[in-house]
């Protein structure tokens, strides 16, 4: 009898085939050529290493840079640079956040959400072709699975022995 809490050992091959899967799906969403194709099927101009951090900014608005540096995975410095690009072509401000003034939020323009709103359709018509032969019962387990997953791994410790995932 299993304790509650604990882990149940899992099949291997199972786990393997869904790293590898992961793998796959991470590699096709990071290739550069992949995010030059969705900002062409969009119409929006923008250099492709300022692509993520707008799109970050669009999806769950204003963030601190060094918070939108661990999304992107990109150290502070350079995620600064970017953020003055993209303030330079007045898709992004960056304001002083009132509660700490040491703390800079990145927030996007209209202009911005504009483009962002581009690439988000371009997006849903990719993922629409992706997944035109799916049943709609499909296409609603696999929402439900891969949130329900990326939650759980938002969950794990970053290392063997840390207890809170927001520690780092």
């Amino acid at each position: 009898m299993e304790k509650a809490g604990s882990v149940k050992v899992q099949n291997t091959h199972i786990l393997d085939e869904l790293a590898g899967g992961l793998l796959d799906i991470v590699n096709f969403l990071n290739a550069p050529q992949r995010d030059e194709a969705l900002l062409r099927a969009a119409g929006v101009q923008l250099d492709r290493a300022l692509f993520p951090l707008l799109a970050r900014l669009g999806m769950q608005g204003p963030l601190g840079v060094a918070e939108l540096s661990e999304q992107v995975g990109r150290d502070y410095t350079t995620v600064s640079r970017q953020l003055a690009r993209l303030e330079s072509l007045g898709l992004v401000t960056r304001n002083a956040d009132i509660e700490d003034r040491r703390r800079s939020i990145a927030e996007i323009t209209d202009e911005g959400s504009i483009r962002f709103r581009a690439v988000r359709a371009a997006r849903r018509r990719a993922l629409t072709q992706a997944l035109a032969d799916w049943t709609d019962d499909d296409r609603q387990s696999l929402t439900r699975l891969v949130r329900r997953f990326a939650d759980a791994l938002g969950e794990l410790p970053l290392m063997e022995g840390d207890s809170d995932p927001g520690s780092a």
